[in-house]
């Protein structure tokens, strides 16, 4: 499986030149741990109930929000 996109991917490799390991800069890692928590709690409110931007903007009001 091949990475898609703008990251800087290095593999380790064994001596037989099979990928055994992945190298990402730090920045690089906690993107994607951010980016799957993202997904994880988007999935998980995937049933909540929606709302207008009108319904929105007059909660934030009774509760002096906005």
């Amino acid at each position: 499986m091949e990475v898609k996109g703008d990251l800087d991917v290095r593999y380790l490799v064994d001596k037989k030149g099979n990928k055994t390991d992945v190298v990402l800069t730090l920045e690089e890692y906690e993107e994607l741990i951010e980016d799957i928590h993202d997904l994880s709690v988007a999935l998980e409110r995937q049933n909540d109930k929606r709302m207008s931007l009108r319904e929105l903007e007059e909660r934030l009001k009774e509760d002096g929000l906005l």
